[in-house]
Parts: structure tokens; C-alpha cells; sequence
């Protein structure tokens, strides 16, 4: 039989694990880790706008090239995520002609073999050699993400197994898988924070764009303390169950 303690730690780190979930989840899979503000597009028309509409077309159906890209999210209001990158532009093509256009997001997402492509030294330039710290940061921010969703669903499914056969045994390691996923997705955050270091370091980005971090990102550094709170509950439920075990044992062998 399981204490009234133990029960209601067990349903608190059950929902803290959810809700962690939950915010990993979206986090993952939206773009809004890393956003910039540029200064509005003169409306001169004539070569800006046929300059903007060229870095439009080339962001969605140019040959992927990181400098190409971060050049266009710099001069677009671009948001970047693990897995997709985004523009605002104008929604008519006349838009030089309006005070005010309406915008509209263009999204293009990270094929998985543009995920592990290597990052050079100077982006844009591939002579430059290789710039092995970037590119397993850029590697390590797409997969420790996965790795942590997938120890949480696997510690549900030992949780489930454990309900079944109506035992607080697995718990010990349900909460060490927890706190592996809290701190993969720990490192998650500041392996993307240390690559887009990285990456202004060697880029030119123009002054007057204001860079800033998204909402993205904090739902996934929420989603870490979140997971651990889940995990030091599981923990304690488990250990002091365990204790409380061999004490009824000891004491119906006295």
C-alpha cells in the first residue's frame, strides 16, 4: 500500500513532468528562439525593393549557405529555431507604394542533413576551414532536445508498466531519467546561446538591428527546472518508500 505522502508526490512530479513536456515540446518546434528587429525597408521602391524581393526568394528556394540566411534574418525581422527560420515581408509586391504594408511570416525549415552540415570559420566561405566548436554546438542544440523528450516518454512508459504491476520499484530510476532530460534540456539552451555567440562573433551584423531572445527559448528553459522539480520528487518518493519498506520488514521480523 502507498502512503498518502508518497501518492501525492508521485501526482505533483506527474504533472510538473507534463507540463515540462508540454513546454519542451513547443519550444522545439516553433522558431521563435532567437529574434531580430531591422530597421523598416526605405520605400523608394526601384533596387531596394527588387533587392529585398531577391533575398526573398533566394531565403526560400536558395541553396542553403548559413551566411546567406543569417544575412536575410538580419535585414527581415528574422526569428530563428532549432528547426525552422522565418521573415517578415510584405504581403504585395507593390508594398514600396504603401505608408504602412501588411506582413507576413515566410518559414523555411532545417532539412536533417542541413542539421549536420559543418559551419565554417568564416560563414560563406568554405576554404575557410572548419569550425569544429559551431558545428557540434549546432549538432549538440538539435539532438539533446530529442534525446530529453525521449527519456521523459520513456519513463512514462516504465511509469505505466509500474502501475500495472503496482509497484513503486521502478520510481527510483523514472526520476533519474527526469533529471537527465532537465539537463539535456539544460544544455540544449546553452549550446544554442553559445552558438549564436559564436556566430555574431564572425558575422557582420549591422548595427542597427536589436537582437533579443524569444519566447521560445524560455518555455524551454522553463521546461528544465521543471523536469529536475519532477525528478527530485520521484526521487524522494522512491527512497523514502524504500526506507519506510525495510522499517515495516525489520519491525515484523522483531
Amino acid at each position: 500500500m502507498v502512503d498518502n505522502r508518497y501518492a501525492t508526490a508521485l501526482v505533483i512530479g506527474s504533472v510538473l513532468s507534463l507540463l515540462a513536456t508540454v513546454y519542451l515540446s513547443v519550444a522545439v518546434g516553433t522558431q521563435h528562439w532567437y529574434q531580430y528587429l531591422s530597421p523598416p525597408a526605405a520605400g523608394g521602391g526601384g533596387a531596394n525593393a527588387s533587392d529585398l524581393s531577391a533575398m526573398r526568394e533566394e531565403f526560400k528556394h536558395g541553396d542553403f549557405d548559413e551566411k546567406a540566411y543569417s544575412d536575410t534574418l538580419f535585414r527581415l525581422n528574422g526569428t530563428l529555431g532549432l528547426w525552422w527560420r522565418c521573415i517578415q515581408v510584405p504581403a504585395h509586391s507593390h508594398w514600396f507604394k504603401e505608408p504602412d504594408p501588411k506582413m507576413v511570416t515566410d518559414c523555411v525549415s532545417f532539412t536533417l542533413q542541413q542539421q549536420f552540415q559543418p559551419k565554417y570559420k568564416h560563414p560563406g566561405n568554405h576554404n575557410s576551414g572548419e569550425d569544429l566548436l559551431r558545428t557540434y554546438l549546432w549538432r549538440c542544440q538539435f539532438l539533446l532536445p530529442l534525446v530529453s523528450l525521449g527519456l521523459v516518454f520513456l519513463g512514462a512508459l516504465i511509469g505505466i508498466c509500474a502501475c500495472l504491476c503496482r509497484s513503486l520499484t521502478p520510481t527510483l530510476g523514472i526520476g533519474v531519467l527526469h533529471l537527465l532530460a532537465g539537463l539535456c534540456t539544460l544544455a540544449t539552451v546553452c549550446c544554442f546561446l553559445a552558438g549564436m555567440d559564436l556566430l555574431h562573433r564572425v558575422s557582420e551584423t549591422p548595427d542597427a538591428v536589436d537582437a533579443s531572445l524569444g519566447w521560445s527559448l524560455y518555455l524551454a528553459l522553463i521546461s528544465s527546472p521543471l523536469h529536475m522539480m519532477a525528478a527530485a520528487l520521484l526521487l524522494w518518493a522512491a527512497r523514502s518508500h524504500r526506507q519506510n519498506y525495510h522499517r515495516m520488514t525489520a519491525y515484523r521480523v522483531a
